[in-house]
């Protein structure tokens, strides 16, 4: 995927004396890893190079993220808010992005993680396992049972989950939904698509349906 951009010449550097902050959000999960600040040389070398880099106030010179801990910040896309004052950049870390290690620079991933967000990183998760298919792992045995075994394996669990949605209670219905969209997620992957493709074919419905 290569990145894509507003345009950046609209942007509003005198307000800020010349810097503006920039907003770095992960690509997938919506979780906001952290804020840095950018200067007009900082911007166009992060468009450059497709790595996030900051101007730093501290160190008075451009700063590239992970350059020491090679947690390197991969842009995916650049938006600008209604002021032309303020960046969001969307990037895939690698790595810890804050220096103390947890994933955000704003507290560990499950605290300032999107309540969706989860979603991303199970189909990652399972988009690396189909990749490295490491031994031990149930998702390795699923892809190496090949497409029929897994096909069957998510009609055993919406069965299941239909059983539980009328004669069972709450916690049993999230089981096995959860159960359901795990090997949902293995079956798309054996078939060289994800979670992702899904929301955009459901987001692209809704939007047909309204301009209807």
């Amino acid at each position: 995927m290569s990145p894509s951009h507003t345009d950046t010449r609209t942007l509003d550097w005198a307000k800020g004396d010349g810097l503006l902050p920039a907003i770095v959000q992960h690509w997938q999960s919506g979780e906001v890893l952290m804020l840095g600040y950018m200067n007009a040389a900082a911007l166009a070398q992060t468009q450059a190079s497709g790595q996030v880099t900051f101007y730093s106030r501290s160190k008075q010179r451009l700063w590239t993220k992970g350059e020491s801990s090679g947690h390197v910040l991969t842009l995916k896309s650049i938006r600008i808010d209604c002021d032309a004052d303020t960046l969001l950049l969307q990037a895939d870390p690698h790595g810890p992005t804050c220096h103390r290690g947890s994933s955000s620079c704003f507290g560990e991933r499950a605290e300032v993680r999107p309540p969706l967000g989860f979603l991303a990183e199970l189909d990652a998760l399972v988009a690396a396992r189909h990749a490295e298919l490491p031994a031990g792992s149930y998702a390795t045995s699923l892809f190496e049972g090949g497409m029929r075994r897994i096909a069957q394996k998510v009609g055993e669990e919406g069965v299941e989950t239909a059983l539980a949605a009328v004669v069972q209670d709450d916690a049993e219905l999230l089981g096995e939904a959860a159960d359901l969209m795990f090997h949902l997620t293995v079956l798309l992957r054996a078939r060289g698509l994800s979670l992702a493709d899904v929301a955009a074919r459901l987001a692209a419905r809704h939007q047909a349906r309204r301009e209807a």
